[in-house]
């Protein structure tokens, strides 16, 4: 019993050791103060308001949830046809095709960022929104695959196999049939690469340019360059946004687990 209030004990000091630094900064937000001053000096809504009646920043934003919900939908697709041709087909090699997908989830991102910059510097997309794009989509792409892969292996082929015997034809079968069994899948797959897209900063600043800044990249020159504390408020906003969508990811798939069950 000793041992099992300590252990619990440890896990509630790690939770809050992991959480501290996060959770500081909605306080700080509501800093009267011109300054990252911590505890506040009174409270205020001025940061907020200078966050959402700056051009700049409801630019930098616009930016990230424009490139985010590209992403998430480019990534997505993909990540649907990359999952299901891994899972349906057998071939020599499909181990190692597996894990390459997966590269990206291992590759520490500054290595990733050094050659899409050079890459898009040679093919004119460096600040540019495809170029976003097609970077963030090869951090999230993994993300979809690895939540749309655990849903087709609870999908009983026998379904596929009686739509096909009913003759419908692939495709039907795949939005009759398939398709449904892993939404839930897609779903949190989807929300998973919207976020990574969101609050991407790595890549986002090898290929930033003045004309196309995302959230993060604002945020990030902000602190380094003009200690503005409306970063603060944006902080929070940008942490509620992400929380919000990953505990509906969380959703999806405890709903993808009662399905497959």
């Amino acid at each position: 019993m000793t041992l099992k209030r300590a252990l619990s004990a440890l896990a509630v000091l790690t939770v809050l050791w992991l959480l501290l630094p996060t959770l500081v900064i909605i306080p700080m937000s509501f800093n009267s103060a011109a300054s990252f001053n911590f505890p506040p000096q009174g409270f205020s809504l001025q940061w907020y308001a200078n966050f959402f009646t700056d051009p700049s920043w409801m630019r930098a934003l616009g930016s990230s949830l424009q490139v985010a919900l590209i992403t998430m939908v480019v990534a997505t697709a993909l990540g649907i046809m990359a999952a299901i041709g891994l899972s349906k087909v057998r071939f020599r090699g499909k181990s190692l095709l597996e894990n390459f997908f997966l590269t990206p989830l291992i590759v520490p991102g500054i290595v990733i960022a050094i050659g899409l910059y050079s890459l898009f510097l040679r093919f004119n997309l460096l600040g540019t929104l495809p170029g976003f794009v097609l970077a963030h989509t090869v951090v999230a792409l993994p993300l979809v695959i690895i939540n749309v892969t655990a849903s087709l292996q609870g999908v009983d082929p026998r379904l596929e196999q009686a739509s096909a015997t009913l003759g419908a034809g692939r495709l039907r079968t795949f939005f009759s049939i398939t398709l449904p069994l892993i939404m839930p899948g897609v779903t949190a797959g989807a929300l998973f690469a919207f976020v990574t897209s969101f609050d991407e900063i790595i890549l986002s600043l090898f290929i930033q340019s003045p004309q196309l800044q995302t959230l993060p990249v604002k945020i990030y020159n902000s602190v380094t360059q003009a200690s503005d504390p409306t970063v603060a408020a944006v902080a929070v906003v940008a942490m509620f946004t992400s929380v919000i969508v990953m505990l509906t990811a969380q959703f999806a798939t405890r709903k993808r687990k009662r399905v497959s069950a």
